[in-house]
């Protein structure tokens, strides 16, 4: 059956407990999607009627009069009525969540009860392709790594999906929606406890399209449509580079499980071409599917979706993808210092480089966004300098964190748009230079904020704090007397480029002081710039919205235990260390020449005490040089010259991108593609073929050419039907039918 492990795992210390139960954590949020997506399906469909030419009058009128009786989505003259399932989505939607994370608690608590666990715990449920030497199977890995990644997952999305409730009550889509919401988990789920690299692709290429789905969730708006459309196209790039590291570690290794491929990984060779070239290859999947240089510009239009979608993507999910694949590829990553220390330049690049535009933006989820660039780059500097735990822990405190930023931001937008929905204005509620003095309507929301801020910026004893020093403190350890600092980065010595990205990682700190605490004071500080008649209606969101905001918001403040420095024991130290070391230790090792990279009690102290007045002086700064008060609302700002204009615009990336392979793409589609092929060569034919059909003397090849490409359109559409939601039914009702017959055969 498809429930029984088809490996011997008898003999595991889990294999009695409720860890068997592992396949319902990816199931539950599934079985939310179908749900939801069939109240979605079903609400929306209305027969036609069986004489359409005599009902069209009366049709039209009962559109004109639903039009307005509710409005359009988005008109602020009208009030939309909430969707005839809502109360019921409301209950699923949420509730698979709240099931799935109370197993997780539950699994968590029984790996901590069989204490020391040195071997993965592996269902095998059947096998999936069994090709010659291709033995692949459909099978979930549970392990230290992987628990981390599912508490995150399903704690945070469950917190987001509490707070969707609220958000986006009043959407049209509302189940439609939390299909897409459930979808994304399920996937992103599938990844992290997948067994090999195949399945983990299936979640990794699963949240890929559900980022397409959410992002342009909106698709009416042409901007919001292109935005889903970017996303899915820049990490088909990613895709590639891991799609070709997995056929080299295939045709190298025979194998694709974790397990086996941590097993054989020295055979590759420690410093070799290959292993070097394999994880090249992966950190491009890492690089498309966690935004880093040059694959980072989807990210930031990732803002088009709705505001719990950028908080699920941006700090729980799917933009922590690639840092959780080099931590499972530990093994491959520890013999090639080469590509670590690309991975590290990179990341410490990307995150002062996405720093510095957000600096400048205005909108308020702009500067998150960047801020979630810049802090990737940080997850990856660690990870990639063999800092494993370092970089797991600040994604699990940036979770934190960013998704009470991304939340807290979403009830700024949400009492921003009630008030001018109740005046007609139509501003833009997500510009600061809108808002002002928000401290007075959402204290709440302003605290809350502020410790998320404080956390970010790194300092004491907020989470971030904790995690962003160990990352720092990891990196300048390594300076000397690892692997890679004998190793070359374009020819320059190891050592140096350490010692060059620390640097950086300091200037990205203090960057991020100033940026974070900008938006803090324009949003929340000085005079209220909303309007006389609007801000009557400014008020704090429901607890249905603000409840979630509490529970991150104390998770900001305490994250930071999770992993206790030993220079500061005021509670347990290094739990997450302990807890991660049967997964990454010996690579870690590997990396610092098998003596843990440790510096100097002064000197610890030293970086700690230099780390924390360049987050005070950051926020001192903006605190001096901002005035909120000399702030106009953007319909009156003068535009931007100069530096901040280049800021503004993101240094032009997108525009340079744009000019060099969007535009030559698409030239080279229209006059070779469609007016030479399309049309010149096919069309041409067939015009020949229709003039001389009834001519017996025209050549027998003009017209078998215009015979064959009339044929083959007929053929092809016969085959489909062009109803994407009929193709995604299909592949779903497929699906059930085949878990259906290994589950009950």
């Amino acid at each position: 059956m498809l429930l029984q492990h088809a490996a011997a795992t008898g003999a595991h210390p889990l294999s009695d407990t409720v860890a068997r139960f592992v396949w319902l954590l990816p199931l539950l949020p599934f079985v939310g999607f179908v749900i939801n997506g069939l109240l979605s399906l079903t609400s929306a469909y209305k027969a036609g009627p069986s004489d359409p030419s005599a009902a069209h009058d009366e049709a039209h009128a009962a559109v004109s009069h639903e039009s307005e009786e509710h409005g359009a989505p988005g008109d602020d003259h009208h009030s939309i009525a909430r969707h005839r399932s809502a109360g019921l989505v409301s209950l699923v939607g949420p509730g698979v969540l709240v099931l799935a994370f109370g197993l997780a608690l539950a699994i968590f608590a029984a790996m901590r009860g069989v204490g020391e666990m040195h071997a993965p715990f592996v269902q095998q449920y059947f096998s999936w392709m069994p090709v010659g030497d291709l033995q692949i199977n459909a099978a979930f890995q549970l392990d230290q790594l992987s628990m981390v990644m599912v508490l995150v997952i399903t704690g945070v999305g469950m917190l987001i999906h509490v707070f969707s409730v609220g958000y986006m009550q009043d959407d049209p889509g509302y189940p439609r929606y939390f299909a897409y919401l459930n979808l994304f988990v399920f996937f992103m789920l599938v990844l992290v406890l997948g067994a090999n690299y195949p399945i983990l692709f299936i979640g990794w290429e699963g949240v890929g399209l559900c980022s397409y789905l959410l992002i342009g969730y909106w698709f009416s708006d042409k901007a919001n449509a292109d935005a889903g459309k970017k996303a899915f196209i820049v990490n088909r790039i990613g895709d590639f580079g891991f799609l070709v590291a997995m056929f080299m570690l295939f045709a190298n290794l025979g194998t694709l499980d974790f397990v086996s491929v941590n097993a054989a990984a020295s055979s590759l060779g420690a410093g070799s071409v290959l292993v070097t070239v394999i994880c090249l290859f992966l950190f491009l999947g890492c690089a498309g599917k966690s935004a880093q240089i040059p694959l980072y510009v989807w990210l930031p239009d990732a803002m088009a979706g709705p505001t719990p979608v950028s908080a699920l993507i941006h700090a729980a999910t799917m933009v922590t993808a690639g840092v959780y694949l080099i931590a499972r590829s530990n093994a491959l990553f520890s013999l090639a210092p080469s590509a670590s220390l690309t991975v590290v330049v990179v990341g410490s690049v990307t995150a002062i480089f996405a720093a510095s535009i957000g600096l400048k933006q205005w909108d308020i989820k702009k500067v998150l966004a960047y801020s979630t660039v810049s802090q990737l780059g940080y997850m990856f500097v660690a990870v990639g300098s063999g800092a494993y735990v370092a970089g797991m822990f600040h994604l699990m405190t940036h979770a934190f964190f960013k998704a009470l930023l991304f939340l807290g931001s979403g009830s700024v937008i949400y009492a921003m748009h009630r008030a001018y929905h109740h005046t007609g204005k139509h501003d833009d509620a997500q510009d600061m230079r809108n808002m002002g003095g928000l401290r007075t309507y959402l204290p709440i929301t302003w605290a809350l904020m502020w410790a998320a801020t404080l956390a970010i910026a790194g300092v004491p004893p907020f989470a971030g704090f904790f995690s962003k020093d160990e990352i720092l403190g990891s990196l300048f350890a390594r300076h000397e007397g690892s692997a890679l600092a004998q190793a070359h980065f374009l020819g320059i010595p190891g050592n140096i480029v350490i010692l060059s990205c620390y640097v950086l990682g300091l200037a990205t700190a203090f960057m991020t002081a100033v940026y974070m605490t900008r938006m803090m004071l324009y949003t929340f500080h000085g005079p209220n710039r909303t309007g006389d008649r609007e801000r009557e209606h400014l008020a704090e969101a429901p607890w249905v919205m603000t409840g979630p905001l509490v529970a991150l918001g104390i998770l900001s403040v305490v994250g930071g235990w999770f992993n206790l420095p030993g220079i500061i024991p005021a509670g347990p130290v290094g739990v997450l260390e302990h807890w991660l070391e049967p997964i990454v230790g010996e690579s870690t090792l590997r990396l610092t020449n098998g003596a843990p990279a440790e510096i100097a009690h002064s000197t610890e102290l030293m970086l700690i005490g230099v780390a924390v007045l360049i987050a005070l002086a950051g926020i001192a700064l903006a605190f001096v040089r901002l005035k909120p008060e000399r702030l106009v609302p953007a319909s009156a700002s003068p535009p931007e010259h100069g530096v901040e204009e280049v800021l503004l615009n993101k240094y032009y990336v997108d525009e340079l991108y744009d000019a060099a392979i969007v535009q030559p793409i698409v030239a080279t589609s229209r006059s070779l593609l469609w007016r030479g092929i399309d049309v010149g060569l096919i069309d041409g034919l067939t015009r020949l073929f229709l003039q001389s059909k009834d001519d017996d003397s025209a050549p027998g090849a003009v017209r078998m050419g215009g015979l064959l490409p009339r044929s083959l359109g007929w053929f092809g559409s016969q085959l489909q039907s062009g109803q994407v939601g009929t193709y995604a039914w299909v592949l779903v009702i497929g699906m059930l039918f085949v878990l259906g017959a290994f589950s009950f055969r």
